[in-house]
């Protein structure tokens, strides 16, 4: 298993809103931002409930942590995703300044980290993002398979 202790118990956290996600027929992805060891925003898919396409987990995090901390800039956080980010989150995660991104399980259709693109990879970005994956990634693998088995039932 990849990453810290610390990254495990936030990543924890994350498969905690993914669980919720899961129980309210989301798609079951789950996200925390935590800046010094504290958490300062949370969210889970919402795509469904609130008919938006962008209610991405890492989005509603991203705007929880920016109110949270009172500024856009999320410089020195981690975000922990429960899944790899679509492109469209991890463009968001880029423009925040978010300098460290922890996942989970790689998303194979969707994946922007390595699975079909990997956006942080690219060099001509002005910002830097440490990109640590696979924590507790069967977890998430088992969450996942889980709902679209009884989504095919």
């Amino acid at each position: 298993m990849s990453g810290s202790d610390e990254d495990h118990r936030w990543m924890e956290r994350a498969l905690a809103e993914a669980r919720l996600a899961f129980g309210e027929g989301e798609v079951p992805v789950g996200c925390v931002v935590v800046s010094e060891g504290r958490l300062v925003g949370r969210g889970r898919n919402s795509v469904e409930r609130l008919g938006d396409p962008t209610a991405h987990a890492e989005m509603l995090a991203l705007t929880a942590a920016a109110g949270t901390l009172g500024s856009w800039r999320l410089n020195g956080c981690t975000l922990y995703a429960s899944l790899e980010p679509c492109t469209m989150c991890i463009g968001a995660i880029h423009l925040a300044r978010i300098t460290r991104l922890v996942f989970g399980a790689r998303d194979p259709k969707f994946g922007a980290c390595g699975s079909i693109l990997d956006v942080p990879a690219e060099p001509r970005w002005n910002h830097h993002l440490e990109v640590v994956e696979g924590v507790l990634a069967e977890e998430s693998s088992r969450l996942m398979r889980d709902f679209f088995s009884r989504l095919r039932h």
